[in-house]
């Protein structure tokens, strides 16, 4: 079976790690504008480093917990595209061989000057030379709001050849994400939620199930497989 899996913060949440609407989350203290727009990196480089230095830190310490396991294995029983909205790399520390990372990755660089992208070290600061053009240019390789998500071509194309659509531990507030389901759907995929509670757009789905993606997520892979 064809399958298209999106994931979000919340199947990250059970290893740790914060998602972004919760009231005790990562932004809590910091206005979006401040830390997630090329304008706020702009404004304070110093501030955003040290935001995504202190996430880079907490994604390095968090382990990938069932649900990440469970779709390693469905890997090895049908064709499955794993899309995710996380910038940690769980889903790779799972097992998971291929993930398009669509909003970026903390363990990657980005300068700002020539486009140029590599490992990013554990700490930055606005003074890293860019490895290419030795411009102190680097940034986080985060899409920030107003910035457009990668590999969407590869994503659209995934959708539309899918025969099942499935999304873990999303918002469905944030477009083009939340637009997925109903694309699929639209193609003839079956679209399945899989979410600690109703999303925005549970409505363009076919069947819900809900409940922590550690218990809901190896229940239901351990049903395809």
């Amino acid at each position: 079976m064809r399958i298209t899996i999106l994931t979000g913060a919340g199947i990250s949440a059970e290893s740790g790690l914060a998602t972004f609407r919760a009231s005790d989350g990562l932004w809590e203290n910091h206005r979006i504008e401040d830390v997630a727009t090329s304008e706020g990196f702009t404004k304070d480089p110093t501030l955003v480093h040290a935001f995504y230095n202190m996430r880079r830190k907490a994604a390095l310490d968090a382990v990938p917990n069932a649900a990440h396991l469970a779709l390693m294995r469905l890997e090895g029983h049908h064709d499955v595209t794993l899309v995710t909205q996380n910038v940690d790399d769980l889903h790779e520390r799972a097992g998971s061989r291929d993930v398009i990372h669509m909003h970026g990755a903390l363990n990657r660089a980005l300068c700002a000057a020539c486009g140029h992208d590599w490992p990013a070290p554990i700490v930055m600061t606005p003074e890293d030379l860019c490895p290419a053009c030795r411009q102190p240019t680097t940034r986080p390789d985060i899409v920030w709001f107003g910035e457009m998500p990668y590999h969407l071509e590869r994503i659209w194309q995934a959708l539309e050849e899918s025969e099942l659509f499935v999304a873990i531990g999303t918002s469905g507030n944030v477009y083009p994400a939340a637009g997925f389901a109903q694309h699929a759907g639209r193609r003839g995929a079956t679209c399945l939620e899989l979410n600690l509670d109703s999303s925005m757009n549970a409505d363009d789905f076919d069947r819900q199930i809900l409940g922590p993606a550690s218990e809901t997520v190896p229940r239901w892979v351990g049903d395809l497989c």
